[in-house]
């Protein structure tokens, strides 16, 4: 509904419930960031990355800052994927330059001291800096809520910050997968009551975040990626049955069929790496596809930006798609490029 009363469609909604659209609806992960003169402005006067999350008249502004510049039809919520494990009473900081960091969880007696119940008033300016975004965004424009899948998020709890290849999660993971499966379990459970208040908040839809999916090989790809994720949707739906949810288990495309079948998400977002017979032919006749610009090209911009954009509408315009990057928008990307591409897809008529 519109501040009229008046009923409102949005197309970004529409696709996730089945309808193609002609020009693809558009967004970008990590679209609220450091590109942006006004988000680096902001996150100056926060002091710290953590203030701008938790207070909600930051993390709502810099939600709605590219929505003024770009237009998008969809805003992503301005938070972290590691406010679970910080309501879980786990340090959690980021250190300029270097990531997050945590205390690890790297032995089975550290795990032993986890918390099983977030505490979730500590998430509360979330939900408060949702209920500001979706008071302020035009009625058409979706507004998406969005949590780490627990196989991502596990893997920072177990190392106490970002590796190359996740090594010390997958280790654990092999030798004691009783403690590890801990972690799971009560990431499951507390990412379902924190998504199920999202959309309370004022979220039309959610997406989980598996960035670390991609390091699995199919059988553990199967216990950490895609039965967790099975968990959470399916513990959402139970509550909101109508629940709209988008799962990107990045650079996992040759096994996105099976996850598509178990999980039961409304869409699936690809990276560049994805090869485009696989998702027409065995993804996307199930379920939207959310992709797949690679983030380099962006910065690139020109001609070869173009093409890029050009090469996904061939691959996956015919389909239900909703035109993404196939990761987060980089830094150092130029604003010009992003309105080229903002222009190049709503030219698109397919």
């Amino acid at each position: 509904m519109d501040r009229s009363g008046k009923a409102v469609t949005k197309p970004f909604i529409d696709v996730l419930a089945g309808q193609r659209q002609a020009v693809p609806p558009l967004w970008m992960m990590r679209q609220a960031g450091r590109y942006l003169p006004e988000y680096r402005a902001l996150r100056e006067k926060a002091g710290s990355f953590l203030n701008l999350c938790f207070t909600p008249e930051h993390a709502a502004e810099v939600t709605l800052q590219p929505i003024r510049r770009f237009n998008f039809d969809a805003a992503i919520i301005f938070s972290d994927i590691l406010v679970i494990p910080h309501a879980l009473g786990r340090s959690v900081r980021f250190e300029a330059g270097e990531g997050p960091r945590l205390d690890p969880l790297d032995t089975p007696d550290k795990v032993a001291t986890l918390a099983t119940d977030a505490d979730f008033g500590k998430l509360e300016p979330v939900h408060e800096a949702l209920r500001r975004v979706r008071a302020e965004l035009d009625a058409k424009i979706a507004l998406i809520g969005f949590c780490g899948a627990p196989w991502t998020v596990a893997t920072y709890m177990v190392a106490g910050q970002g590796t190359p290849d996740q090594a010390p999660a997958r280790m654990m993971a092999y030798r004691h997968p009783e403690a590890f499966a801990k972690i799971i379990d009560v990431l499951v459970e507390n990412s379902i009551q924190y998504l199920l208040g999202q959309l309370k908040a004022g979220a039309d839809a959610l997406q989980i975040f598996d960035t670390w999916a991609g390091v699995l090989p199919p059988r553990e790809f199967q216990r950490w990626s895609i039965e967790p994720t099975r968990r959470i949707v399916e513990g959402v739906r139970r509550q909101v049955p109508d629940a709209r949810i988008i799962g990107f288990p990045r650079g996992a495309a040759g096994q996105l069929p099976s996850y598509v079948e178990a999980t039961g998400v409304n869409a699936v977002s690809i990276d560049w790496t994805a090869d485009p017979s696989l998702i027409r032919e065995r993804v996307q006749g199930k379920v939207a596809v959310q992709g797949n610009l690679d983030p380099l090209v962006l910065i690139a911009g020109g001609s070869a930006l173009d093409r890029a954009i050009d090469d996904v509408l061939a691959a996956y315009g015919k389909g239900r798609l909703i035109f993404n990057l196939g990761h987060g928008i980089q830094p150092e990307t130029p604003i010009a490029h992003v309105e080229q591409m903002v222009r190049r897809v709503r030219e698109y008529r397919g």
